[in-house]
């Protein structure tokens, strides 16, 4: 597991384009038949990549949790982005399809991945945090029939946003929050830009309660997107190619403009789950 310190937007300023993406980038997030992680003083999130391919894999907590198991304190967020894939959580297997997604409780023991088909592997994306309550497990869909232990997500849940004609028209799914999957402090969702539409969060906005992580996919190989952080007046760029993540401290805006459209997850940790409690920064006030 590899740790990152947390950092001051004083000192944000006089980074270098390599020292930037030393702190804030994630890259080769999904390599075959491993399990990539990155533990954040930011919120204390644990952002990761299973690749699994013919193995199973199992998460293990490692040194660095100073726990006897991953979720013995924490909770976890998983969106499959790969092909169809199994998670096997205290002998309990969940199929998880393309798009679809797991909210992990405090308290599951043996979690373990596997794909259904080496030739199209699974590949998970996981948030995880600290948490300080056992809320259930549920495998979330995007569409579907409600059944035992699944939760489909709710038509309001879904939300469209923007035009065309300001070059930012995308579809917001959101799969873990308040009043539809139950957390302690962790929210999970993916944003897909329409056709033609290449702007992400804009206008932006600042959250000083609650850090965010972006993973951008769905990006061909010479394509790429920036993305946009820093204070508001003293914003900074950060190149993403695909399927790569960048962590987001909560006094930064996060923004980002692609070279065509492109899908993004999104992961968010800290004190307060009101999703609109934002801080709008005016186009014009951007430097």
């Amino acid at each position: 597991m590899e740790l990152r310190t947390a950092v001051s937007p004083r000192d944000v300023k006089n980074y270098t384009t390599e020292r930037l993406r030393e702190e804030f980038l994630i890259q080769n997030l999904f390599m075959p038949e491993e399990i990539k992680l990155v533990y954040s003083h930011i919120d204390r999130i644990i952002t990761g990549g299973v690749m699994p391919v013919e193995q199973t894999l199992e998460l293990k907590a490692g040194e660095e949790l100073r726990a006897e198991y991953f979720l013995q304190r924490r909770e976890m967020g998983v969106i499959n982005i790969g092909g169809a894939g199994e998670i096997t959580i205290d002998g309990k297997v969940y199929e998880v399809a393309h798009k679809e997604a797991m909210y992990i409780g405090m308290g599951a023991r043996d979690i373990s991945f596997a794909s259904r088909e080496a030739s199209c592997p699974a590949k998970f994306y996981l948030n995880s945090v600290p948490a300080h309550h056992t809320y259930p497990t549920v495998l979330i869909k995007p569409e579907g029939e409600p059944e035992e232990g699944v939760v489909i997500v709710k038509k309001e849940n879904k939300v469209e946003l923007g035009c065309l004609e300001q070059s930012n028209h995308r579809t917001i799914c959101k799969y873990i929050l308040p009043g539809q999957v139950e957390s302690c402090q962790l929210e999970m969702g993916m944003t897909k830009l329409e056709p033609g539409s290449v702007w992400n969060t804009m206008p932006c906005h600042t959250h000083d309660r609650r850090m965010e992580v972006y993973l951008y996919f769905d990006i061909p190989e010479d394509a790429f997107v920036m993305h946009y952080m820093g204070e508001p007046t003293e914003t900074r760029h950060i190149v993403m190619r695909n399927e790569e993540a960048v962590i987001s401290p909560s006094w930064s805006i996060h923004a980002g403009s692609g070279s065509q459209a492109y899908t993004f997850i999104w992961g968010m940790a800290g004190e307060n789950q009101d999703f609109d409690d934002m801080d709008g920064v005016d186009n014009r006030d951007l430097r």
